[in-house]
């Protein structure tokens, strides 16, 4: 059987790194880019053949992958990497699960598009340890994370909002009761979500800050020690006694640098983590729950009654498949399977609280 969603795959993930390429001010991490992009291209003609399908007549990227090229143009070609090493790094680890469930011989090829990338980033001899940082950087702050964040929060907005409005609709029939219910639970629920992003960046931060002045004042009063830890990390790591205990040594005669470097090998902590803003990530969740709660509001600035009631389940129903259909950006399914699957859900959850709404309204009436 002629597995076509591999071959399409390595088409797309051939296609995304070309453009990353395109769109890379610096020409070494470019180059790196390129010779990606070149290795998906061989994987998907090698496919191809094992299936007996004429190569040159190789399927273009998917709608999945063009809309990704769009979203870079808007928000930046990051976000693009983001996905696309999220994407791999989730099929890596299904194929490694697999093989353990089946008791199969593991392969290199199994985490091979993740740990190529890394192989040449980490051995190209012309890009600078600055520019690696920078990828580093870039490929874990933005990216997948972030763009599973909005459709996210914007999903639970709608989801949360259009099951309130329901039960309120089911409940009572007048247009200002549900409109004042639905506006209430909009900016509760946007609320909660940026006070409690809010909490969760800056405790973050405070634990971090708190760790990394306690590695400071360990480093301070007992350099000694903190030099044979350092040590121990590196010998940990492969690195020959004398060659470890030479570069600890090295490291710790500028005490800033010793203290960067020891957070991130005995914490696990990068400095560059504590530079986002609470506030920031706060008013995004806001402003992402909200657009997703106003969904389901809309008719009732204008109708009440059934007319209001259907008008917001078209609505709400419209969102969730476009908030479906944007999940497969992570996961690669079917939009339609994605999309009519968050649809079913959201109107399930909104028909059981309408219908005890309805309960409800008629025993408080009767």
């Amino acid at each position: 059987m002629i597995d076509l969603k591999n071959i399409q795959t390595e088409i797309d993930a051939s296609f995304l790194y070309k453009l990353l390429a395109e769109h890379e001010e610096d020409a070494n991490v470019a180059n790196v880019f390129h010779q990606m992009s070149e290795i998906e291209f061989g994987h998907a003609q090698a496919f191809m053949q094992k299936n007996g399908m004429d190569i040159n007549n190789m399927p273009g990227p998917s709608n999945r992958a063009k809309i990704l090229k769009q979203i870079g143009k808007v928000l930046g070609y990051d976000y693009v990497l983001g996905v696309l090493l999220d994407t791999e790094k989730s099929i890596s680890s299904s194929v490694v699960n697999a093989r353990k469930k089946t008791n199969t011989t593991e392969s290199l090829s199994d985490t091979a598009h993740v740990t190529i990338l890394k192989n040449i980033l980490n051995h190209s001899p012309n890009i600078s340890g600055s520019n690696l940082a920078r990828f580093e950087k870039r490929h874990r702050s933005v990216g997948g994370n972030a763009l599973r964040a909005a459709v996210l929060g914007g999903n639970d907005g709608l989801v949360s909002n259009f099951s309130l409005v329901m039960g309120i609709a089911g409940a009572s029939s007048g247009q200002k009761e549900v409109l004042l219910a639905g506006m209430a639970g909009l900016l509760a629920g946007a609320l909660s979500m940026a006070l409690g992003e809010w909490i969760s960046v800056k405790s973050s931060q405070e634990l971090y800050e708190n760790q990394m002045q306690l590695e400071m004042d360990e480093l301070e009063t007992n350099p000694e020690g903190e030099e044979k830890e350092l040590a121990l990390i590196y010998m940990s790591k492969g690195i020959p006694e004398e060659q470890a205990r030479k570069m600890a040594s090295d490291i710790m005669k500028n005490k800033d640098h010793a203290h960067e470097v020891l957070i991130k090998e005995e914490l696990g902590i990068n400095a560059e983590d504590l530079k986002g803003s609470a506030m920031e990530a706060a008013i995004s969740s806001f402003i992402l729950f909200a657009i997703g709660a106003i969904l389901p509001v809309i008719p009732f600035f204008f109708m009440g009654g059934y007319e209001a009631v259907i008008l917001s389940t078209i609505l709400s129903g419209l969102g969730l498949f476009i908030i479906g259909a944007a999940i497969t950006l992570f996961t690669g399914k079917s939009v339609w399977y994605s999309g009519f699957r968050q649809v079913l859900f959201g109107l399930i959850a909104a028909a059981i609280t309408f219908g005890i709404g309805k309960i409800i309204g008629v025993s408080l009436l009767g």
